[in-house]
């Protein structure tokens, strides 16, 4: 059973992923798994993810600042601060920083999924040895498919 909890301004778990860091404000354990949420920041002009897909949950992404161009299955859309997106399990999508600055935004996955992933990441970058290929095991081990390449503001 899980305990009602706050998270106060910079006092979530930081990972430092390279070119972004995740701030895990919400973990499986926190919220007997029902969710997870991350406040993704500092994702420079360009970043993205390759495309995927989750096959264990839903994503949804709230932009705090920046803009980003969502890629949702074969749709495109430009998100100013204050958009809200959800991507249903399954669905292939990615991202791509658009603004001039950093983008920010929180990213809700439901069950809670996908803070291992980030956390196995970090340890790869921390270490020197995150790969493409290295992202496809962390990936398949968190129940995320890569689908597209891996752009080179990712790693």
């Amino acid at each position: 059973m899980s305990h009602p909890f706050v998270v106060l301004p910079g006092q979530g778990h930081v990972l430092d992923l390279g070119n972004f860091r995740a701030e895990v404000l919400a973990s499986a354990d926190q919220t007997s798994g029902e969710f997870s949420l991350l406040l993704t920041q500092s994702e420079p002009p360009g970043f993205g993810p390759p495309l995927h897909r989750h096959r264990d949950a839903a994503e949804a992404f709230f932009v705090v600042e920046g803009e980003y161009l969502m890629f949702l299955d074969e749709d495109q859309q430009v998100c100013p601060p204050g958009t809200f997106v959800y991507v249903p399990r399954g669905v292939p999508h990615t991202f791509q920083v658009t603004s001039p600055g950093p983008g920010k935004k929180l990213n809700l996955f439901s069950p809670s999924a996908m803070v291992g992933f980030f956390e196995d990441l970090a340890a790869a970058e921390a270490a020197g040895t995150a790969t493409a290929e290295l992202l496809d095991e962390i990936a398949d081990r968190h129940d995320m498919e890569v689908l597209g390449p891996v752009p080179d503001s990712y790693l």
